[in-house]
């Protein structure tokens, strides 16, 4: 097991050096330049020389990433062009805010996602399992930005229902930047039910593709694991189906659903965009686009880097699972 966890963690580490390099690159393609940016069309010649030097602008590609990659080894982001305060700060900002809503919503999709899943498979052509087919292809095909929309306008705007943006009105020490755990912490109940209000319809939002994808992988998954020999041996020798359902069925139906759950939730990291930007929620796909859009090296490299690194570890713990679902992985 120690041998199986040491080589899917050194799997991880080219893996941060390409993206690591792609996204240098790929920055330096996009048009547009941050000295200018920051500068102004109207700066000398001069100015404009000056502060590229001062960035380490005017040093050749390979000479900058290589200095990057020093910078990172010593867990130094470097600083935002435009608003010259650490990326990491900014990033222990953003970040906290954005796993947060990704974990609500993803609670949200393995939870509704599996029950769906399990209805669908155990009433298998039955109308509960076309209407749980139904309510997967919805989830996949409305967009969500306008669901988000829909459910402001159906909750705060007509019924007065939960919060129409931000993560709390509410004010109370933030530690560790995870505002429902500060909540808590806080003492104060209507502090952590502030919280809740708002977090409830940016992960309801945010989690409608994940919970059709889970539940339509947890349907077939049982379908198949329910036709299998020892499901029959066990209905033969008369033990309750709950019984067969939670002790045989699903554990062996959770591998590719557990996948899919990894999977989407690393997808959820970087995909959040337009949910934040809907909610105005204070997260890292924000400050992502708004530092592409300023040419802001540091901060874009940093945040991808961040959001590569924690996918990379939601990769590791799905492994992890399966190999404590199904030892024979391990060997």
């Amino acid at each position: 097991m120690r041998s199986f966890v040491l080589r899917r963690v050194l799997h991880i580490l080219p893996v941060l050096f390409g993206i690591s390099l792609l996204v240098f690159l790929m920055l330096r393609l996009i048009p547009g330049d941050p000295v200018k940016i920051m500068l102004g069309e109207r700066a000398s010649p001069k100015e404009v020389a000056q502060l590229r030097a001062e960035l380490g602008l005017d040093r050749p590609l390979p000479l900058q990433f290589v200095g990057y990659l020093g910078q990172v080894a010593q867990g130094d982001l470097g600083r935002s062009i435009v608003r010259n305060t650490p990326v990491r700060e900014d990033l222990g900002y953003t970040f906290p805010a954005t796993i947060e809503l990704a974990c609500a919503a993803m609670l949200i999709a393995s939870l509704v996602g599996v029950g769906l899943g399990s209805l669908a498979a155990v009433k298998r052509n039955s109308f509960w399992d076309a209407a749980c087919g139904a309510l997967s292809l919805l989830g996949v095909s409305i967009p969500i930005f306008w669901l988000g929309l829909m459910l402001l306008l159906i909750f705060p705007s007509t019924l007065g229902w939960f919060a129409f943006s931000g993560r709390s009105e509410a004010t109370f020490a933030t530690p560790t930047g995870f505002y429902l755990i500060d909540s808590l912490m806080s003492g104060n109940p209507a502090n952590f039910l502030d919280v809740l209000r708002h977090l409830v319809l940016p992960a309801i939002t945010l989690s409608t593709v994940p919970l059709a994808m889970i539940a339509r992988m947890t349907r077939s998954a049982l379908i198949e694991v329910l036709a299998q020999d020892y499901i029959r041996l066990a209905r033969a020798k008369g033990l309750p189906w709950l019984t067969i359902w939670w002790r045989h069925a699903v554990p062996n139906a959770m591998i590719p659903v557990v996948t899919v759950i990894g999977l989407q939730f690393g997808y959820l990291l970087g995909g959040a965009v337009l949910t934040e930007s809907v909610f105005q929620w204070p997260g890292l796909g924000n400050l992502v686009v708004d530092a592409v859009r300023q040419r802001d090296y540091p901060v874009v490299q940093g945040g991808i880097l961040l959001i590569s690194a924690t996918f990379c570890l939601v990769n590791l713990l799905v492994d992890l699972a399966y190999a404590w679902l199904d030892p024979r992985v391990t060997s």
